[in-house]
């Protein structure tokens, strides 16, 4: 059975994009997926750390092995 699906909000509805068989009054949870502003912030807030693990100078020695 399928547990995920895209779906769209329209006139204050849910509805699915993604064709999903679910019973009469099947509960589910709904998640928002984040917008462009939210992807943005997160990929900022990382990025720093990001630095920290891929441009240390300290694993250059690893790169003289290839």
């Amino acid at each position: 059975m399928q547990n995920a699906a895209r779906a769209i909000v329209q006139e204050g509805q849910i509805r699915l994009v993604d064709e999903m068989d679910l019973p009469e009054g099947a509960q589910l949870i709904v998640t928002r997926v984040s917008d462009d502003d939210d992807r943005a912030f997160w990929l900022g807030a990382t990025q720093s750390s990001l630095d920290k693990i891929w441009n240390n100078s300290a694993d250059d020695v690893y790169e003289e092995l290839l």
